[in-house]
């Protein structure tokens, strides 16, 4: 799988349209529950964000580096990943 940049860019200006959203909400005094929705709506596009860039990681830098025999950088930069996860 190979992630298109512009999909990532499409999906990236969609994010930054909701916070956007969120601060004009704020500044109009818009009603708390209606201000939650739209910020789990970004969480929500973040992390389909974040899913589609692990995907294409791992279908391609990280079969990139099993198949150059990079094992041990590869098992390095794993274990950042799942420690910037909030797995210590």
């Amino acid at each position: 799988m190979h992630v298109d940049k512009q999909d990532v860019l499409k999906r990236i200006h969609y994010i930054e349209g909701h916070l956007g959203g969120i601060r004009r909400m704020r500044e109009e005094d818009a009603t708390c529950i209606d201000v939650l929705r739209q910020t789990y709506a970004v969480r929500k596009a973040i992390e389909k964000l974040e899913a589609l860039l692990v995907e294409n990681h791992l279908a391609s830098c990280v079969h990139q580096a099993i198949m150059s025999g990079e094992e041990e950088s590869l098992l390095a930069e794993l274990a950042q990943f799942y420690r910037l996860g909030g797995n210590d």
